[in-house]
């Protein structure tokens, strides 16, 4: 086309006329306008019969009837590379996409008649046997066949701390295998695994369309055959009004008016922008099941929150120690740890934590778990009792603490049967909630906690990061009904739990947001948007793209809209030709496209 055009008006020569000139201008047409074309005929067979394709074509074989080739070539040339540059912008955020979330290895070892055999992980089959080397990456999903197993699961879920598994339990792809040569039973093939579910949802969010996105689908779908009539007025009307009418003249016309009308620009760079937002989303650990919740974020009045596992880690942790000054300090917490490592009890995990290694000279004799109460065990010929103080009060041990005024979890201690102090444990909050709470007032948000823990505890945390509205001892239904409260003023409401146990609320709610779903099915299926690595700051990042992502969509619209009209009425006056028609639609169209992939360069 550009030889064309350098031959037709730079350089000065005789030949470069006729059927060459012709053949030279269609072989330029052919590679861009063959696809255009059959889209368009494809679309009249389906029914379709006004889309932006059959625009295109009656513009672009108009122009060459009556003779402006290279502006019909220019209009499929332009409308191709603005295809292109959806395609890499699409393909960018796929890529995005999955570099985040696919963190399987590609080969896995199999253990085939006791041979470790390596086979591309796509092609194992559901009851092979996989064996996983210390720091391995898990390629599928199983359960493991070892007695124990300590995994790094940050992949999935952000959590640092080591997830120790027993035989039987679930393990997933992208786990990474701690200690031990562990073998785990495949249950689910490749592309059955968690993140293969997971990763698909994502790169096909944009089947669920924001309300803007169906507007602009629908508005073209009756735009379009209105555009195409005006499009024969144009060119014909004006034999019964202009005395010196030029069919070719006015047929020109309209085929710029029909080149600018086209609403490329409209129905290329919306979704575009939408399946951008998408894919910031997914770089920074939010999965967003569709473009309609983006729209949805943007408009978000009120975040209701669980507690447990959203604002706080979900793990126990020691929080005070209090003993009695006639106690060794560590004396105490040494035997109260090798006693605790007797139970699988979450704040026996707690105390390990906290106290470290057990001390291997300590003797336990008649160990002896008191079901509700807590231990009990002989330490040097002396009674050691580790537990609640129901446990202190079943053996007639005086002490001189309210338990009542005790905020956490209480672990009372007595030695030799006296009151030797106690250890709270709490669920910690999360070292990111308090930033979230902050950056959530900002954005004019009001916050609610609601929580079936109880309200002593709700409201420590609460007090602890400045929320006002928190509400204890709730049930299910107690939600349901505090999120109604909220929705009768009309407001929207976010909620964030786990989206199992909160499944009526979530449903309620006009966005439900799942902290570190990959835990749970019943969580991807449930949740609207799920936060990858369970960190709360995320709630307002999901808020910051939504609204970006929106300002950029109508950005686009009012560029598309703007730029139309202004030439619209210069071509209807005669002032415009198709190369300003062309770049009304194209141009504007890769405009927007780069308006649009623009959000996913942006730090939030």
């Amino acid at each position: 086309m550009l030889i064309a055009i350098i031959l037709d008006n730079y350089v000065p020569q005789t030949w470069f006329t006729g059927w060459l000139r012709i053949g030279w201008y269609v072989a330029a047409y052919l590679p861009v306008g063959l696809p255009v074309l059959k889209e368009a005929v494809e679309n009249i067979v389906k029914g379709e019969v006004f889309s932006e394709f059959l625009l295109m074509s009656i513009a672009t074989l108009g122009a060459f009837a009556i003779g402006e080739y290279p502006e019909g070539v220019a209009v499929m040339l332009f409308y191709s590379v603005g295809e292109v540059f959806q395609t890499l912008a699409v393909k960018r955020a796929k890529t995005n996409i999955k570099t985040l979330l696919d963190q399987r290895p590609d080969e896995v070892t199999v253990l085939r008649n006791n041979q470790a055999i390596m086979l591309k992980a796509e092609t194992v089959s559901i009851g092979d046997i996989i064996q996983l080397r210390a720091g391995e990456k898990l390629g599928l999903d199983g359960a493991l066949l070892s007695e124990t197993a300590s995994f790094n699961t940050a992949a999935l879920t952000g959590e640092s701390n080591p997830d120790t598994k027993t035989k039987g339990e679930t393990v997933l792809a992208g786990m990474i295998n701690l200690n031990v040569v562990s073998q785990v039973k495949v249950t689910a093939a490749y592309s059955d695994s968690k993140l293969s579910r997971i990763l698909e949802l994502v790169q096909n969010a944009s089947a669920q369309k924001a309300p803007t996105e169906l507007f602009i689908r629908k508005f073209a779908k009756i735009y379009t055959p209105i555009v195409v009539v005006l499009g024969v007025v144009i060119c014909l009307l004006p034999y019964f009004f202009v005395e010196t009418y030029v069919f070719s003249q006015w047929l020109y016309r309209a085929l710029i008016f029909l080149v600018i009308s086209c609403p490329c620009a409209l129905v290329i760079s919306i979704p575009l922008g939408y399946f951008g937002g998408i894919g910031a989303a997914s770089k920074n650990g939010i999965l967003f099941k569709g473009s309609n919740f983006l729209d949805t974020m943007s408009t978000i009045k009120n975040v209701v929150m669980d507690k447990t596992g959203t604002m706080t880690e979900g793990v126990f942790k020691v929080q005070e120690v209090n003993l009695k000054p006639d106690f060794n300090r560590d004396e105490i917490l040494n035997m109260v740890n090798a006693l605790e490592s007797q139970s699988t009890h979450p704040v026996a995990t707690a105390i390990s934590q906290f106290v470290g290694a057990i001390d291997t000279d300590i003797t336990l004799n008649n160990v002896e778990e008191i079901s509700g109460h807590g231990l009990k065990a002989e330490i040097n010929g002396k009674e050691l009792l580790v537990g609640n103080f129901r446990l202190l009060n079943k053996f007639s041990v005086q002490y001189d603490v309210d338990p009542a005024s005790i905020v956490h979890t209480v672990i009372a201690i007595s030695y030799d049967r006296k009151f030797a102090g106690y250890l709270t444990i709490a669920d910690s909050i999360k070292e990111d909630a308090q930033l979230t709470i902050d950056t959530l007032k900002q954005l004019g948000v009001n916050i609610t906690m609601l929580s079936g823990d109880k309200s002593s505890v709700v409201q420590f945390v609460a007090q602890k990061l400045g929320i006002k509205n928190a509400f204890g001892d709730l049930l299910p239904e107690d939600k349901v009904n505090k999120v109604k409260e909220i929705k009768a003023q009309n407001e929207t409401v976010a909620f964030v739990g786990d989206g199992v146990n909160d499944a009526p609320v979530v449903a309620l709610s006009d966005v439900g947001i799942a902290m570190g779903g990959l835990g749970s099915d019943a969580t991807i299926e449930t949740a609207d948007v799920v936060i990858q690595d369970d960190r709360p700051s995320k709630i307002p990042t999901a808020i910051a793209i939504g609204k970006q992502t929106k300002r950029i969509v109508w950005q686009n619209i009012s560029l598309a809209f703007g730029v139309k009209v202004v030439v619209l009425i210069l071509g209807a006056g005669g002032l415009a030709t198709m190369w300003e028609a062309v770049f009304a639609d194209v141009g504007v169209a890769l405009l927007a496209i780069l308006n649009a992939v623009r959000i996913q360069r942006m730090k939030f």
